[in-house]
């Protein structure tokens, strides 16, 4: 085997550990969204109280993962990506087993918090590895294979949710990640990083995001761009029932069973956007247009009433294909900095976008006490897609971008 074919199986091994990884992490991710309802009830919870407190759980998985996306981003420049891959996936591994076997709310807020810190450090690593290790030219289809593949982790937690008991679907969630420890034993540190390492330059340094005007602006706006697809996954399809009363649906919306669909659209326009922006050489007009989309079938769900459940779902795949910008959003973030912070980025912005659900959903619930569910999710969606345009604007085109710097 000559040294261009080791490498290249390297490469491929690379990107199939990282997608793998990824895979793990949307199935314990979503898991909750999909088995809440069935698990808060047979904890106990009435039926009146499920909305509120299962959004509640969700919250403290999504303060987990705003904290975990500080960590770990800051230990992947200081220590390496490799040290984020193992730790965060043994992290979430040992809490999903624990969930399953929790009998009280407190219990279970409490291992979804430790959760959400290990699940905020397996989606960055992996991108930030890929994305060093291969041609600046190639780069979109590593990070495309990655996200594409991992996401349809959503579809095996539906599935595993559905077919067995929910604390079983934890025990899985948590075996799995045990499973995938193994796997990544033959993976590579990514050289620009060992390079870097040796140099004397402030690395993984988070409070560096803040001490600069403008690299402030472009970390703050590599978050906005994103934030619409939360608002999609976590609002109008989590709480799938309640808009369903409220749009006179003819039959009962099934949140779990529309976040399946949803994430098979994701992953299906991970694979589109991700391909596309190749192709046309650019990452920031794909987003542009798919942003577009998403607003264009969030106004057919508020406006249109009488959705059957086929016709719910089938909508919940379109969600997915427009909010499939996830891979391209993430790559953008990754170029747009310097080796000595990618991680910490690269790590932090996907989990800030997943985080900023706290703040959207507090914002949503109170405007639902006041203009009712319809326009509150109205009000919102117009909010966010409006901030993920300004932001999109302000940023720099990255395609073929050398990555090959640092943040001085």
């Amino acid at each position: 085997m000559n040294a261009e074919s080791a490498a290249n199986k390297k490469i491929y091994l690379l990107v199939l550990v990282a997608a793998l990884g990824y895979f793990v992490d949307i199935y314990d991710l979503l898991l909750f969204l999909i088995i809440k309802n069935k698990s808060l009830t047979d904890l106990g919870v009435p039926a009146d109280k499920l909305t509120a407190t299962g959004l509640s759980l969700m919250n403290w998985q999504m303060a987990g993962l705003l904290i975990g996306g500080i960590l770990w981003g800051i230990l992947g420049d200081k220590k390496g990506r490799l040290s984020v891959l193992f730790g965060s996936i043994l992290m979430y591994s040992v809490a999903n087993i624990a969930n399953g076997f929790v009998h009280t709310i407190p219990l279970y807020a409490t291992f979804r918090f430790i959760a959400g810190i290990g699940l905020a450090g397996e989606l960055g690593a992996g991108i930030t590895l890929v994305a060093e290790s291969m041609t600046k030219e190639k780069r979109g289809y590593g990070t495309m294979l990655v996200a594409g593949i991992g996401l349809m982790g959503a579809v095996a937690a539906y599935i595993v949710g559905d077919l067995f008991q929910w604390r079983t679907a934890f025990f899985v969630g948590g075996g799995l990640g045990f499973l995938l420890l193994a796997l990544r034993l033959g993976v590579f540190e990514s050289g620009m990083f060992q390079k870097m390492a040796q140099t004397q330059v402030k690395k993984g340094s988070f409070l560096m995001l803040f001490s600069d005007k403008k690299r402030f602006f472009k970390y703050l706006n590599c978050i906005l761009i994103a934030v619409p697809l939360w608002f999609v996954v976590g609002i109008l399809v989590g709480i799938a029932p309640d808009f369903g009363k409220a749009l006179n649906a003819k039959e009962l919306l099934d949140n779990g069973k529309g976040v399946m669909f949803t994430y098979i659209g994701i992953s299906l326009g991970d694979f589109l956007s991700g391909s596309l922006s190749q192709v046309f050489q650019t990452r920031k007009k794909i987003v542009y247009i798919f942003i577009s989309l998403t607003f264009v079938t969030i106004l057919i769900y508020l406006f249109r009433t009488g959705w059957t459940a086929f016709e719910f779902y089938t909508l919940c795949l379109f969600f997915g294909l427009f909010t499939g910008y996830w891979v391209v959003f993430v790559t953008m973030a990754a170029e747009q900095f310097g080796t000595n912070l990618r991680a910490t980025v690269t790590t932090s912005v996907p989990n800030m976008v997943r985080g900023s659900l706290i703040l959207v959903s507090i914002l949503f619930q109170w405007l639902r006490t006041e203009i009712g569910i319809i326009h509150a999710a109205l009000a919102v969606a117009i909010l966010l897609v409006a901030l993920a345009f300004i932001a999109l604007y302000n940023l720099e085109e990255t395609y073929g971008r050398d990555l090959n710097f640092v943040e001085e």
